[in-house]
C-alpha cells in the first residue's frame, strides 16, 4: 500500500502548495483573505472482528480549504470612495446579472449615472434617503444642484465698547450719498443675506451710541441708503444694555431688507435678527458669533462616508446633505461562502442567509472612509509553509521510491 499512501501524500502536498501559491499571488490584492489546507487521514473499512490495533492507514485526503477571515491592515488612500471594513461583515453588491455577491474589497467609484459601483460595474447596496430601515437597493448619489434657501434668521453675537461716546457728526445716508460718514457711527459689521433665488446681498449694520447703554442700529442692503431698525426711527434705541453690560432688549427682532427687483427674487427678505449673548463691556468692538440659515445653490463637490455608513454629499455652498447609507452583511458561517473570483463570495446553504444591517450594528464592523483593507496574507509564514510542503512532497516521493526498490528486489529473486 505504500504506493497508494505515497501518492495520496504527493496529492496532499501538491494541493497545499497550490493554496500557498494562491495566497502568495494575492498578497497585494485588496480585501483578499488567505486560505489554509486541512487534511484528514484515510483508513479502509475494517472487516467485522478485525482488531483495531492492527489497522494501517492508506494515506491522506484533503478535508477542507478554509479561508481565514481575520482582519487585514487598514491603509489610508485619501480617496473617499475607498472604504475599508474594520471588523466583521461584507459589502453587499448587486452584480450585472442581478445576483447578490459579497466582498471585502472596498475600492468603489461613481458611474455616469451617480451609482456607487465596483470596477466590474456591480452596484453597492444601501438604504436610500427616507427609508433607513427598508430594503436595501442600489446606492445612488443625487448629483443635481442643491436648491437655495432664503435667509429667515440671523444670529449675531458681539461686544459694543461701553467707552464709546455718541458721535458728534449726524448720521446721514441718502440716495445720492448712501455711505455714511465714518465719524457718524461707532462700529459696523456686515452679513450676507440670500434671496429666494440664492443671490447674495450684503446687509451692513451701523451701530450708533446714544449713551446710557442705548444703541441705534441702522442697516443698508447692497449699498442702499441706511435706515434705522428701531420702530421709532433714527435716534431711538434699537438695543439696550444694563449697567452690567448684559443685553436687555427682547430678542429676536423682525427685520425686512429691500432688494433690487432686477434680481427677480421675492422682496423684501424678511428675517429675524437675534443678538442674544451680545454685551457692552469696556473693550473694543468685536463680533464673536455670526450665523445665517440661508445659502446659495450648490453643486456636489465631494462625499464623506461615516463609520456608520452614512453618505454625506458636500456642496460648493458649504452645505452637506445625507444621500444614503451603506449596508453590510454577515453570515453565521463565513467559511461556507462560495468563492466567485474577483474578491467576491456567494451565499450557500452552508453559510446561511445574509444578516443585513447598518455598519456598527449587531456583529457588523465599522467603515473607514479613504482607506483600503489589505490582504491578510503573511508572506513570511507562507514562504515557510512552502518549504515545509516541499519537504513533505520529497518525503512522500521517497516512500514511493523505496517501495519500488523493494518490489524490484522481489522480482529479481530466482
Amino acid at each position: 500500500m505504500a504506493f497508494q499512501q505515497g501518492l495520496s501524500g504527493l496529492s496532499g502536498a501538491s494541493m497545499a502548495l497550490d493554496v500557498i501559491s494562491n495566497n502568495v499571488a494575492n498578497s497585494s490584492t485588496v480585501g483578499f483573505k488567505g486560505a489554509t489546507t486541512k487534511f484528514g487521514d484515510v483508513y479502509a473499512a475494517a472487516l467485522n472482528g478485525a482488531a483495531s490495533g492492527v489497522q494501517v492507514g492508506i494515506g491522506v485526503a484533503t478535508a477542507q480549504v478554509a479561508q481565514s477571515f481575520t482582519q487585514g491592515n487598514v491603509t489610508p488612500t485619501n480617496n473617499p470612495l475607498d472604504i475599508a471594513i474594520n471588523g466583521n461583515g461584507f459589502f453587499q453588491i448587486r452584480q450585472p446579472d442581478g445576483s447578490m455577491a459579497y466582498t471585502r474589497n472596498g475600492q468603489f467609484e461613481l458611474d455616469k449615472s451617480g451609482y456607487i459601483v465596483t470596477p466590474q460595474s456591480a452596484h453597492l447596496q444601501g438604504y436610500p434617503i427616507g427609508a433607513p430601515n427598508g430594503p436595501a437597493s442600489d446606492l445612488k448619489l443625487d448629483t443635481s444642484d442643491i436648491p437655495p434657501c432664503i435667509t429667515s434668521s440671523v444670529k449675531l453675537g458681539l461686544n459694543l465698547d461701553s467707552r464709546s461716546e455718541p458721535p458728534t457728526v449726524p448720521f446721514q445716508s441718502t440716495a445720492t450719498n448712501p455711505l455714511p460718514d465714518p465719524l457718524s457711527y461707532n462700529a459696523s459689521t456686515s452679513v450676507a443675506l440670500y434671496d429666494s433665488l440664492g443671490n447674495s446681498h450684503i446687509f451692513t449694520m451701523y451701530f450708533v451710541s446714544l449713551a446710557d447703554g442705548n444703541w441705534d442700529v441702522l442697516a443698508s442692503t447692497d449699498g442702499a441708503p441706511a435706515t434705522s431698525l428701531s420702530a421709532g426711527g433714527a435716534g431711538t434705541p434699537t438695543i439696550s444694555f444694563d449697567q452690567s453690560g448684559a443685553l436687555t432688549t427682547t430678542m429676536p427682532v423682525d427685520v425686512g431688507a429691500q432688494i433690487d427687483p432686477i434680481y427677480g427674487a421675492a422682496s423684501p427678505i424678511s428675517f429675524t435678527l437675534d443678538c442674544t449673548g451680545s454685551s457692552q463691556y469696556g473693550s473694543a468692538f468685536g463680533v464673536n458669533r455670526l450665523e445665517n440659515d440661508g445659502y446659495a445653490s450648490g453643486r456636489l463637490t465631494g462625499i464623506t462616508i461615516g463609520q456608520d455608513g452614512q453618505v454625506l454629499g458636500r456642496y460648493s455652498n458649504g452645505q452637506s446633505k445625507n444621500v444614503g447609507r451603506i449596508v453590510m452583511a454577515n453570515f453565521a458561517d463565513p467559511n461556507g461562502l462560495i468563492s466567485l473570483g474577483q474578491n467576491l463570495w456567494g451565499e450557500s446553504l452552508a453559510s446561511g442567509q445574509p444578516m443585513v444591517g447598518a455598519p456598527g450594528s449587531g456583529s457588523l464592523g465599522q467603515l473607514v472612509s479613504g482607506a483600503i483593507e489589505e490582504s491578510n496574507v503573511d508572506l513570511t509564514k507562507e514562504l515557510v509553509n512552502m518549504i515545509i510542503q516541499q519537504r513533505n512532497y520529497q518525503a512522500n516521493s521517497q516512500s514511493i521510491k523505496t517501495q519500488d526498490q523493494i518490489l524490484q528486489t522481489l522480482v529479481n529473486l530466482r
